[in-house]
């Protein structure tokens, strides 16, 4: 995620014109969509990610950025004490605005039987150097206490992977196994402004996994790379990359129904796009920004990106925070439609129509006077979508998470 950045002149290429049909809305835009939010909780700020744990409990479990995990139970009580802390193992966030933090959280597809979770978060490093090393992001497996469900047991702590961060911002996060039982994680460009790192560029250099959708088997020792992965066999290239030319995918998600990966892919200073994941996928950044040039080289074949489905530029918004297709019964209008927002507060659908996705509004009543800051979304285990949320109060900054239901 990102506030906002540097303007840099940008123009349509004509060998993305075909892209920019596909997945521009058209002049007429589709009449807006309605749904009410109902509030879950708000008694934590900065609440960042939700995952659910297939167990069928019924529990909400929710990231809040400072380093603890809350579960909400299936009657709607968030409970006393923590799920998971840890926030002594983290650098110390800024709860009004940080991108770094306890990020992201999965489930293991067999969770019911061996209780094993993983959590991603900003650990420090000894001697942080601005540009070269501010910290590293940190994934982890943890399992679930044997004599209480509703306690991670601290003891159970196994590091898979470390990944250095030269700089604070555009960190990813997202957690996400797939129906092939492997972890998907996602990884920013390492921050600062332009991916000016190397000479390509972290999200064009398959030697990092910086800007980059990784995937990998949490059943092995730290972990193992699938023999199918895109990259396994390339020379120089790291085998865990499933995608890349990402500037910072912060959240994702797979379609329940079609098993589609979709990403909301934070943008630089212009436009926000949402893609569509594929294995090997190169999303193009930093060559284009959406469907517009960026930083291109003499030799770049723009006939091998893969554009987004859809973007909007910093009219609309400043910083997508990607979402889901929605599939379940609450809110009948939304079946079938890509629910995504804005860290500015705002909220669309993209509807489907034959080989293009079309922008509409989504209009949610009973939102807060205070318009708050859409910091991710949540899916349930019946597939209904949650909203995380902040916002700035007078009394400090104040969390809330809330379910779309029927208006």
């Amino acid at each position: 995620m990102k506030i906002q950045g540097l303007l840099c002149g940008m123009f349509i290429p004509l060998l993305f014109t075909h892209a920019v049909l596909a997945g521009e809305p058209d002049k007429a835009a589709p009449p807006a969509r309605k749904a009410r939010l109902q509030l879950v909780t708000d008694k934590f700020i900065s609440p960042v990610n939700m995952a659910v744990p297939h167990d069928g409990t019924g529990r909400l479990f929710f990231c809040q950025k400072e380093g603890k995990v809350w579960i909400v139970d299936k009657k709607g009580n968030q409970l006393p004490e923590p799920f998971l802390d840890v926030s002594s193992d983290m650098v110390k966030v800024n709860p009004a605005y940080d991108e770094r933090g306890l990020l992201g959280m999965a489930f293991h597809p067999d969770f019911k039987k061996n209780r094993k979770f993983y959590v991603y978060y900003s650990a420090p490093v000894p001697n942080p150097v601005k540009r070269v090393l501010d910290h590293k992001s940190r994934l982890v497996e943890f399992t679930a206490s044997a004599t209480n469900p509703n306690v991670a047991d601290p003891a159970s702590k196994r590091i898979l992977m470390e990944i250095n961060q030269p700089e604070s911002n555009h960190n990813g996060g997202q957690l996400v196994f797939g129906r092939d039982g492997y972890l998907y994680i996602g990884l920013g460009d390492g921050g600062g402004g332009g991916d000016k790192h190397g000479t390509i560029g972290n999200a064009q250099d398959l030697g990092t996994v910086l800007g980059k959708i990784l995937r990998i088997d949490v059943n092995g020792t730290p972990y193992k790379v699938p023999a199918d992965n895109p990259f396994v066999k390339t020379a120089g290239a790291k085998p865990e990359i499933w995608a890349y030319g990402l500037r910072n995918p912060w959240r994702f998600s797979f379609d329940k129904t079609t098993g589609k990966l979709f990403a909301g892919d934070v943008g630089q200073a212009k436009y926000e796009e949402v893609d569509i994941i594929t294995k090997g996928g190169n999303y193009g950044w930093r060559i284009m920004e959406g469907y517009h040039d960026f930083n291109v080289p003499a030799d770049a074949d723009r006939n091998k990106l893969t554009p987004p489905i859809h973007e909007y530029d910093h009219d609309l918004g400043i910083s997508i925070t990607g979402g889901y297709v929605y599939r379940g019964n609450a809110v009948p209008a939304l079946k079938g439609l890509y629910i995504f927002g804005d860290y500015n507060g705002k909220t669309f659908v993209l509807v489907p129509k034959g080989n293009k996705w079309e922008r509409a509004d989504l209009e949610l009543s009973n939102r807060p006077a205070d318009n708050p800051f859409i910091l991710s979304w949540g899916e349930d285990e019946q597939g209904e979508i949650y909203m995380l949320t902040s916002m700035s109060t007078k009394d400090g900054f104040k969390g809330a998470v809330y379910k779309l239901v029927k208006d």
